[in-house]
């Protein structure tokens, strides 16, 4: 008797899963309640548990995108095969195997892209931590992916022989293969002795000689780089163990200027090397343009400026930084005001924290602001969390987490998921003025720029005043002009008097 496993209502207004990915094969004998798919909905993954003990036959694949209630496997009920060894003959092949080392088991298992963040698509390969043929370990990591939001490392899912499938450099879709593992039981391999003295002699003579073999020779990663730049490993000096160009040699290497040829040219030379650079765009940089561009095309986006006399802000934290750094630990810097400032705006003005989905217009009753950081791999975005709730110093104290880490690249996907609000500060560039992008799927963006001292009109009399233009991009679908441009200038009377957003007028 088969029993059929259907897809269940898993939430209200949600009519269709996708298979995200099959934990158990077709065939596979299954437990009761054992765990054997993810089914991925416009929300959340979420794990299905198996209704019977039985053979497992698959009726959908994944990637698949079934209706609520639709057939996805079957059950064929019965006890489990025959065959399987018993306790202590496992216990005695163990034994063996640890003598004896590892041995295949004939499975080969596929390493394919996780799910790794919403409206993520593909990452990029960038850099193996494995060399193909090496023996791995379950859980250790063996390669480096990078999306437009965040590099992260890739653990092995099962012990065997690493064969590479993809190489540095390639983009892969999520779900798409990066390797595969010829599965092995028993220890890992001994360590390879020590060479013996005869081996060593030999080396030392090699040495002295005309060199290893590994001299002058670019491992695969410095080899690929060596190529795009079309620079020859002959002229390039290897650093690694025995000469061997490595990665490092490689990005550092600079292609010879063709001065023989200017000096046999008969006409006059322009003064100074005119040469290229081709560099291959990162997984992070193509995402980020083909984003830009999709948020341009997709919305109704346009700018309004204000602009801010920062004096009274320049002033309280002249005054208190030295007691706020004693007390806090943090410096005040001016990222807890115009947070704090665009909390409070935010939610006079619900619309600016808004957003479309599909037909419909939802309203955050929070706010996530998200900060823009620039680091050596482009522009980030992490989230600071319920920003209306926090004081001035777990603000600023956020904001210096959240840079160090991506400046380290070590932000984690969770840490730049969502996000109703960005602020991005062009200012510490030396930027005036500018036009910012939105970050979708949120519906406005703050602009901040840099303090200028400019002659400024003050009860009817020419003042010299610090002040910073301000601009807020929105989407009009979402957005009215009436609400962009109340919601800019409540921004700016709030940071023109701060002492409203502690008394909350």
């Amino acid at each position: 008797m088969a029993v059929e496993m259907k897809i269940p209502a898993v939430g209200e207004s949600i009519t269709e899963v996708t298979i995200a990915q099959w934990l158990k094969q077709d065939g596979d004998y299954v437990e009761l309640d054992e765990i054997i798919v993810e089914l991925e909905t416009d929300k959340a993954t979420q794990e299905f548990p198996v209704e019977a003990s039985g053979i497992l036959r698959i009726k959908a694949q994944e990637g698949d995108t079934v209706e609520i209630g639709a057939l996805i496997a079957e059950i064929e009920e019965g006890e489990q095969p025959s065959g399987d060894s018993s306790a202590p003959k496992a216990e005695e092949k163990s034994s063996s195997a640890s003598s004896e080392g590892p041995k295949a088991t004939g499975e080969v298992k596929d390493m394919a892209v996780p799910q790794v963040g919403e409206s993520i698509t593909e990452v990029t390969l960038s850099n193996w931590l494995k060399q193909d043929g090496d023996f791995v370990e379950l859980d250790e990591e063996i390669c480096e992916l990078e999306s437009d939001k965040a590099t992260f490392e890739f653990p092995a899912e099962a012990q065997g022989i690493l064969r590479h499938v993809a190489q540095e450099g390639d983009t892969i879709e999520i779900g798409g293969v990066l390797a595969k593992i010829e599965v092995m039981e028993g220890n890992a391999p001994a360590a390879k002795e020590p060479a013996t003295a005869e081996t060593t002699s030999a080396s030392a003579s090699s040495s002295n000689g005309s060199g290893s073999y590994a001299e002058g020779h670019p491992s695969p990663v410095a080899a690929k780089i060596l190529a795009e730049k079309g620079i020859s490993p002959e002229s390039v000096k290897g650093t690694g163990v025995g000469g061997r160009i490595t990665k490092e040699d490689a990005e550092k290497a600079q292609k010879p200027a063709a001065k023989a040829a200017a000096k046999e040219a008969s006409a006059p030379q322009v003064a100074g090397e005119r040469s290229q650079e081709r560099k291959k765009m990162s997984g992070m940089r193509k995402t980020i343009a083909r984003r830009l561009v999709e948020v341009k095309n997709e919305t109704a986006m346009l700018t309004t400026f204000n602009e801010v006399d920062m004096k009274p802000v320049m002033d309280l934290r002249k005054q208190y930084k030295e007691m706020f750094k004693e007390k806090y630990e943090v410096g005040l810097g001016f990222m807890s005001f115009f947070a704090k400032a665009c909390s409070i705006a935010l939610q006079e003005w619900p619309a600016v924290n808004a957003f479309i989905d599909g037909n419909e217009m939802v309203y955050n009753n929070y706010v996530d602001i998200s900060i823009a950081v620039s680091t050596p791999k482009g522009l980030v975005v992490p989230v600071i969390r319920n920003a209306e709730k926090l004081s001035f110093s777990e603000i600023e104290k956020e904001v210096v987490r959240l840079a160090k880490l991506g400046r380290d690249g070590k932000l984690s996907i969770e840490d730049m998921q969502g996000g109703t609000f960005t602020m991005t500060n062009g200012g510490i560039f030396g930027s005036m003025l500018s036009t910012p992008i939105i970050n979708a799927p949120q519906s406005a963006i703050l602009g901040m720029h840099n303090i200028v001292e400019r002659p400024v009109a003050i009860n009817g009399q020419v003042e010299i005043r610090p002040i910073m233009y301000l601009a807020l991009s929105y989407d009009h679908r979402v957005i009215d002009g009436k609400e962009s441009v109340s919601f800019l200038y409540r921004v700016k009377e709030l940071l023109e008097d701060p002492a409203r957003m502690l008394l909350s007028i």
